[in-house]
């Protein structure tokens, strides 16, 4: 049965404009594109030490059985959600299913009709999903432009303002330019206004921090962020998410958070597995390995005489602007032809214009791999 025409005239667009997205087919190609920064998703101890710790606790169930508020509830959450919120030195954490879940399930749920949400225009489309599910007003600011982002805090906070609470939004590294805001500002901001500030710190985990804890703990500002969302698909190499914040913030969000509420929740070896992947970072030589990584690859950048094509990074996240989806779509292409798997990232993923290509760092990336890609990136658009 065909699709309704609506839908044929949709791909049909998409193919014009040279960005259909395809499921990728699985190479060998040396990586530069997954988001397991540490390489905790490949890395056996983790996977033989999750199944341990199921054995000795006689866990030997598949699946969650239901909805965390029915029958899924298993005790490696408990476990695992005290862990997590000591890691982080908050009070309480909640797991969620996935980063998406846990971002659509915050916005829509926490603020009400009588507030405003200002989130930077980069934020993560989970971000901008659920604060189109929100009842209250939301307005974007311009990309880390904290007087773009003050500007319109005080036009909204006039004498007869109808709003209730004022929520900042932001991510600690940006996913498709890898940069940092400067968080500082940002709480000195909240501070001001009476705002809360929420922060998405899904690619700053197990990246920032001396092990991992992510930007805000590693400039000590845990105490003057409303709500931290951690997700676990990046530097944990796993599958989840949590939320981060007061004990009474976890108990609203039990109660009306429907991507909580009304999903199957993770089993028990999907728990564990974030359990011993925490762990881990208490003790991981990946994240130096890491940071080394993250220094070497802009040394080369400057070496090369190509950092002013890439947006500047100190995180994992390197991504070369070149615009155009057939000029970037073909440079990609070549240098997935000589063994690097790099992926050029297309409108309307990003703006018009903003086209790039994103480098992924790894612990497990060599000097030598890094410097051979720059290499051959510098000799392909030279060529352009």
């Amino acid at each position: 049965m065909k699709i309704p025409k609506a839908l044929q005239q949709k791909l049909h667009f998409r193919k014009e404009a040279n960005a259909l997205r395809k499921l990728p087919v699985p190479t060998s190609g040396i990586d530069f594109s997954s988001n397991d920064y540490l390489g905790f998703a490949k890395n056996e101890q983790i996977f033989e030490a999750t199944h341990q710790y199921l054995v000795d606790n006689t866990i030997k169930i598949n699946g969650a059985t239901g909805s965390r508020l029915i029958s899924g509830n298993h005790n490696l959450y408990d476990i695992t959600e005290k862990y997590i919120a000591a890691f982080h030195q908050s009070e309480a954490a909640l797991i969620f299913n996935s980063g998406y879940d846990a971002n659509v399930g915050f916005f829509s749920a926490v603020p009400q009709r009588n507030d405003v949400i200002l989130y930077d225009e980069l934020c993560h489309a989970s971000i901008r999903d659920g604060i189109q599910m929100s009842h209250a007003k939301s307005y974007k600011f311009q990309h880390n432009d904290y007087e773009d982002l003050e500007t319109k805090i005080a036009k909204l906070q006039t004498p007869n303002s109808e709003f209730q609470t004022i929520y900042i939004v932001t991510e600690s590294v940006f996913s498709m330019d890898g940069d940092t805001p400067n968080m500082e500002t940002l709480v000195l901001l909240s501070e001001k206004y009476s705002a809360l500030l929420v922060v998405d710190e899904a690619h700053a985990l197990g990246v920032f921090g001396e092990k991992g804890e992510g930007v805000i703990q590693s400039q000590q500002l845990q105490n003057k962020v409303f709500a931290r969302i951690m997700t676990f698909g990046k530097g944990l190499g796993c599958h989840g998410a949590a939320i981060l914040g007061s004990s009474e913030l976890k108990e609203y969000l039990v109660n009306f958070s429907r991507s909580f509420i009304y999903t199957t929740g993770l089993s028990p070896h999907s728990v564990a597995t974030i359990l011993v992947a925490y762990q881990n970072l208490n003790q991981s030589v990946e994240l130096q390995k890491l940071k080394e990584n993250i220094t070497f690859f802009n040394q080369q950048k400057q070496l090369l005489g190509i950092k002013p094509l890439f947006v500047f990074s100190k995180s994992a996240i390197h991504s070369a602007i070149i615009p155009g989806n057939n000029k970037v779509k073909n440079i990609a292409a070549q240098l997935q032809e000589k063994g690097f798997e790099v992926k050029a990232i297309l409108s309307p993923t990003v703006p018009e214009g903003q086209e790039r290509l994103r480098f992924c760092l790894h612990s497990y990336t060599t000097e030598l791999e890094m410097k051979n890609v720059l290499t051959e990136l510098n000799t392909l658009v030279f060529n352009l």
